[in-house]
């Protein structure tokens, strides 16, 4: 796979995943589900905004530069830390409990899916600076799964995940 390929590839799975989160805000019957799900969505439009860039790049130059990609989550350590204090469930209906199960379990094979892919990119693309790249992408979309697990624990039973008081939605 050469940089350009992987470049225009991940593109389409960072719209794709970001479409798959803001359709699920808009169903959201929780806030605090919606509020979470609206903030990946936005991430995840902030990467397609970077590979746009580092297309750019691409196109006229031929080379790529690593600049910073950050993130508006914790790293996956601090969310799976965080992750092991739930023990109440999230109150809902047995209606709502299906539909959110449904659209979360659709985002985590989003995410699943995409970090796959970028571990095979990391592996496949010769050059430290390309693998740097897709490498941090791999690392944010892990984080992103782990969100999403984390909410799907909270409504099959595990507890309210976002209302830990030491976990917040923004990355220090």
């Amino acid at each position: 796979m050469t940089v350009e390929e992987a470049i225009r590839t991940a593109m389409e799975y960072e719209a794709r995943v970001r479409d798959v989160y803001a359709e699920a805000a808009t169903q959201a019957a929780d806030p605090v589900a919606a509020r979470v799900l609206t903030l990946l969505s936005r991430e995840e439009q902030g990467h397609l905004d970077y590979l746009i860039a580092r297309m750019r790049e691409w196109t006229a130059t031929g080379k790529v530069r690593l600049e910073i990609l950050v993130t508006m989550v914790p790293s996956l350590d601090r969310l799976l830390a965080a992750g092991k204090n739930l023990d109440q469930r999230m109150a809902m209906t047995q209606e709502e409990r299906a539909s959110a199960l449904a659209t979360l379990r659709k985002a985590e094979a989003a995410e699943r899916t995409t970090a796959a892919w970028y571990r095979r990119v990391v592996e496949d693309l010769p050059g430290a600076t390309e693998k740097a790249l897709f490498a941090r992408f791999l690392e944010i979309e892990e984080g992103h799964a782990a969100i999403v697990q984390a909410e799907i624990d909270s409504v099959t039973g595990l507890g309210f995940w976002f209302d830990v008081p030491e976990f917040q939605l923004e990355a220090e």
